[in-house]
């Protein structure tokens, strides 16, 4: 069945302008919780998840793996894996920034199928600025196409970022070790939603991540590989949303893939 890319969007600005951006800035104390230590979540993801949901299988009706669904039954994950198709959600990526009043939040999904992201969708709300890729149909912004040009060719030149949270402390000093051999190594937006684009369109040229989640990296690693970029595990393999392991290396081209690996991974 083919998806309806502008459909999916349409559901996502539904969710935006219904549950997300009425709270931008005024959320509650009460509005926001913690699901686990460091995780927090509001009522603006829970009411966005459960209007995304419902709408995405009118479209297509395959199990949804959202976030903060995961997050409560973890076995839902499962369905990546064990299912035909499934869709992935995350109501609002890059909670925190949400929470502080930043405009570095976004709202995401992917179709997965047969444990491969076939379709992506990284909306900007405050923006109105949209994502979208489909698996061998390319990578868009607002319906112009993206093609990730090669990075500079010198180490000195090359601008990253690393979410360091989950590294062990060896893989952090490994880090601190190398760091001053790019131009710039940062800790990146907060947000995957941020990132991925941001490296797809030339302001980042790697990125190196500890725990990647499926809803976080599905949608942003589709959009990248369909521009010309990398999304690959430490061993060279393409992402899958659908793998439980841990470290993601993104990068521009393999030239910059193979030197960031060979700098900031043992």
């Amino acid at each position: 069945m083919t998806i309806d890319i502008d459909a999916v969007t349409e559901i996502l600005r539904e969710a935006a302008d219904t549950a997300v951006l009425p709270r931008f800035q005024t959320l509650r104390e009460d509005e926001v919780s913690e699901k686990s230590p460091g995780e927090i979540v509001t009522v603006a993801d829970r009411e966005a998840e459960a209007i995304i949901g419902l709408r995405l299988r009118d479209l297509l009706d395959v199990p949804v793996v959202g976030e903060e669904a995961a997050s409560a039954t973890p076995d839902l994950v499962r369905a990546l894996r064990n299912e035909p198709a499934a869709w992935l959600v995350d109501p609002v990526d890059g909670t925190k920034n949400f929470t502080r009043g930043s405009t570095a939040f976004a709202v995401m999904a992917a179709l997965v199928r047969e444990g491969r992201a076939v379709a992506s969708w990284i909306l900007h709300p405050i923006e109105g600025t949209v994502y979208t890729a489909e698996l061998g149909s390319g990578a868009w912004r607002d319906g112009t196409r993206l093609h990730r040009e090669p990075a500079p060719e010198k180490t000195s030149e090359l601008r990253g970022a690393v979410q360091r949270r989950f590294f062990s402390p060896a893989e952090r000093d490994r880090v601190e070790a190398v760091a001053a051999e790019f131009a710039e190594l940062g800790g990146g937006a907060g947000c995957a939603g941020v990132d991925y684009p941001r490296l797809a369109e030339g302001g980042l040229d790697f990125m190196l991540f500890s725990q990647p989640m499926p809803w976080d990296h599905a949608p942003g690693g589709l959009l990248l590989s369909e521009a010309g970029g990398l999304s690959l595990r430490p061993e060279g393999i393409p992402y899958r949303p659908d793998q439980d392991e841990r470290l993601l290396l993104d990068a521009a081209d393999q030239r910059t893939w193979d030197r960031a690996r060979s700098l900031l991974l043992p």
